[in-house]
């Protein structure tokens, strides 16, 4: 789906031109970079918070000069600015004729870009008419209703507003957001003061027509499966951490990687357009953090959480040995009340009712009495020097083998999952445009720490397995069972143009919310303190 503007460079091309040659002025700036042409193209409205001289202004006013014939407004807004500094005075010869008109020539309902300093100290004579502008591109002037052919208007603040209703609308229109701070390399720092020139002007250009023609071409876009659960299951963990977004706002969110998809040059919406997500969906600097490792999470392995499969077999494990010493080796009698136990389980329920008790052995010879921990220590090396060999009763030994071969399962898919994935990531990266070099680099670490989390899950499975004695059928290892077709399987296709023009295919399926192991481990646990 390339679209073609003149010059021959298709819309792909000029992107990507454009970015190489913001990117190599605006440095430490290539996720607002991104965000900022990615808010035009899709007609979104971006907000930067940060201190002041972080080039918010210089960058917006350069995004508007890709604008082929662009207006570009910018306005300093403080708690006395009019509604004529922002909308136009009023027109004279209308007033002789009895008609409340502005003169909007120059002013913000012409403007095709905007930037719109301190923005939350808009008065309320403002906020009406610039929220209309902000949400339906429309400006009531007079009788007359105007269409404004503003493609993104860019917000900057120092800080977020405080609790008001008005100030809270005006917030929620701002899709796009960015915290910027000042340049952290020093190499960039002294470019930025010794060699760069002081006036930067894209070459590149852009017409209006192509980017109405783009929105168009997005509507059509169908999006990948993986991608709607992507954003169900991330709404969800959202929802669970008291993080609301509103339905307006998801809305618009499908869209914007609808045109990220286009402009990519790509078939379908795949699920690293859905990393974007990472910045339009906090409403509180705090939450950035939280909202990008779910993405990172949901994105790579679809929300497999590998450490906690690591945990899931560790427990197992634990949990297996606890059963096999549950006889204890000695008689223990509770100095503090006399109850006398055979069985450590009982034990263990006795100590969490009366954690300050103390026990003696019946052993001969043994007259000591030893706090609780200081007794679980005796008891380990009594286990250790008796050479008794442990046994699980055959009930006992069915129960872990079921759990032990669906955590070996569960294990198996995920691995699969991780080695058909890396290739796949990459090639889907590669055509998405609108990740920054910092996204891509931690998608693939992600995925490499999940492969290593899991070569040290299948050490843990090693050692049930070799507890259980356990020979898998047909001579394979019990860490190697089939693969299961599942429901939850995805189908994620990327489309590449030119010389990559090719279709990669692949499942991707969601997270494993199933867990039978978890439930009889967290049973267990609770009685032998697992954890």
């Amino acid at each position: 789906m390339a679209i073609t503007i003149p010059g021959g460079l298709n819309l792909k091309e000029t992107l990507l031109e454009i970015k190489a040659e913001f990117a190599g002025y605006f440095k430490e700036r290539e996720a607002e970079i991104n965000g900022s042409l990615l808010a035009v193209l899709s007609g979104e409205n971006l907000l930067f918070l940060g201190p002041p001289g972080t080039a918010k202004t210089q960058l917006a006013g350069s995004i508007c000069q890709i604008i082929e014939g662009g207006n570009f407004f910018n306005y300093l807004l403080t708690s006395f600015s009019t509604p004529e500094e922002i909308f136009g005075p009023l027109s004279l010869k209308a007033l002789e004729e009895d008609e409340f008109r502005r003169n909007i020539n120059g002013c913000l309902p012409t403007a095709h870009v905007a930037l719109l300093d301190e923005i939350f100290k808009a008065s309320s004579a403002i906020l009406n008419s610039l929220l209309t502008i902000l949400n339906e591109r429309k400006y009531h002037n007079g009788r007359e209703i105007v269409d404004v052919p503003l493609l993104s208007v860019f917000g900057a603040s120092n800080e977020l507003p405080e609790e008001d209703e008005s100030l809270e609308a005006l917030y929620d229109r701002f899709l796009f957001r960015y915290r910027l701070s000042y340049i952290q390399d020093d190499e960039n720092f002294k470019n930025l003061l010794f060699r760069e020139p002081e006036d930067f002007r894209p070459s590149a250009r852009i017409p209006v027509s192509e980017i109405e023609e783009l929105r168009k071409n997005a509507n059509s876009l169908s999006v990948d499966p993986d991608v709607e659960i992507i954003i169900t299951e991330l709404r969800k963990n959202l929802q669970l951490q008291e993080i609301e977004i509103s339905d307006r706002r998801w809305k618009r969110i499908v869209q914007v990687l609808k045109v990220a998809a286009c402009s990519s040059g790509c078939s379908a919406v795949d699920r690293t357009m859905a990393l974007l997500l990472q910045h339009m969906l906090w409403n509180l600097p705090e939450e950035r953090e939280t909202i990008r490792k779910a993405v990172f999470k949901l994105v790579v392995s679809g929300g497999t959480d590998t450490e906690k499969l690591r945990q899931d077999a560790e427990d197992l494990r634990t949990a297996l040995s606890i059963a096999l010493k549950n006889e204890l080796p000695v008689r223990v009698v509770c100095d503090s009340c006399g109850e006398e136990f055979q069985l450590r389980e009982t034990l263990e329920v006795h100590h969490a009712a009366c954690p300050n008790h103390s026990y003696t052995l019946r052993q001969e010879g043994n007259s000591r009495i030893y706090p609780y921990d200081n007794l679980v220590r005796e008891i380990e090396s009594l286990h250790v020097s008796s050479g008794k060999k442990s046994t699980l009763s055959q009930s006992q030994r069915e129960v872990f083998e079921i759990e032990f071969e669906a955590l070996a399962d569960r294990i198996n898919r995920v691995k699969k999952r991780l080695e058909e994935e890396k290739e796949l990531l990459r090639d889907l990266m590669e055509a998405n445009i609108w990740l920054s070099t910092a996204d891509r680099n931690e998608a693939l670490l992600l995925h490499d720490t999940g492969s290593s989390e899991l070569s040290g899950t299948e050490e843990f499975i090693a050692e049930i397995r070799d507890i259980l004695s356990l020979q898998d059928k047909g001579g394979r290892a019990a860490g190697s069972v089939p693969v299961k077709p599942s429901s939850s399987g995805l189908l994620s296709e990327v489309s590449h143009s030119g010389s990559h023009a090719a279709k990669v295919e692949a499942k991707v399926q969601a997270s494993d919310l199933g867990n039978n192991a978890g439930g009889f481990i967290k049973g267990l646990g609770s009685r032998f303190k697992l954890r």
